[in-house]
């Protein structure tokens, strides 16, 4: 696609969003490029542990592909067949270590929200648009970003907020949105939802929710097909 003719639909899509009722957000990649923080974070908590992992760009790349901190710890233990098993207690233990890591690393303001994002939040509050929080990270984790780059009161942005453990199944299933859909009491075709892998836009298509994709560092080269729009940066259709 030319430049010319992406500006244009970024364009035209200012005003799909407009008329959308409520936009709902992913968080780690879509609000900001939290990976890197994830990742350092979960090699600080295998160091702690006295674990001999440390995951490099190219692994955890590959390990986000599975949906959840627990489960990617999971996988790269039976990937390494570490004997005996982590169990459950374990798994949870070591994801809590990295949890409080992550805070301590997102407090340091090394993690800003994504161009166009704050701009964006800011034009739906004065539409009076509804703004949600669909995702499969932790409460904690949104709560450690967000309170950094929009403040302590930042839960007052948004009116829902479905996050990992409060679903059955992780993205690429639809759950975190389904759920979101009940609390918004609004029918799919009404929302847009704000994604930046597969996985997410696979969750959000499935239950029906036009998505708007931004591509992010770990996940630019995602197959975005279906998306109604595909943009590097928020900024571009922000306004």
């Amino acid at each position: 696609m030319s430049e010319t003719l992406a500006a244009v639909r970024a364009a035209g899509f200012r005003d799909v969003i407009a008329r959308a009722h409520a936009l709902i957000f992913d968080v780690d990649g879509t609000l900001a490029e939290t990976e890197e923080v994830h990742r350092h974070a979960f090699n600080d908590a295998f160091s702690h542990a006295g674990l001999n992992w440390y995951w490099d760009q190219a692994t955890y790349g590959q390990l986000l592909r599975v949906a959840g901190g627990k489960e990617r710890i999971r996988a790269f233990a039976m990937r390494k067949r570490t004997m005996p098993l982590l169990s459950n207690r374990e798994i949870a233990e070591l994801h809590r270590i990295k949890t409080a890591r992550y805070a301590e690393l997102i407090a340091t303001g090394r993690c800003p929200l994504r161009p166009g994002v704050e701009a964006l939040l800011r034009t739906a509050r004065r539409r009076s648009q509804r703004l949600a929080i669909a995702t499969t990270t932790s409460w904690a984790n949104i709560d450690a970003l967000l309170s950094v780059a929009l403040g302590d009161d930042w839960a007052e942005w948004f009116e829902a907020i479905v996050a990992g453990d409060d679903v059955p199944e992780k993205k690429p299933a639809p759950d975190v949105y389904l759920m979101m859909l009940a609390r918004l009491s609004l029918p799919a075709s009404r929302c847009i939802a704000i994604e930046d892998s597969r996985n997410g836009l696979l969750a959000a298509s499935r239950a029906g929710i036009p998505v708007l994709f931004t591509r992010s560092a770990y996940f630019r080269d995602d197959d975005c097909s279906e998306a109604l729009l595909a943009v590097d940066e928020l900024k571009e259709i922000a306004g």
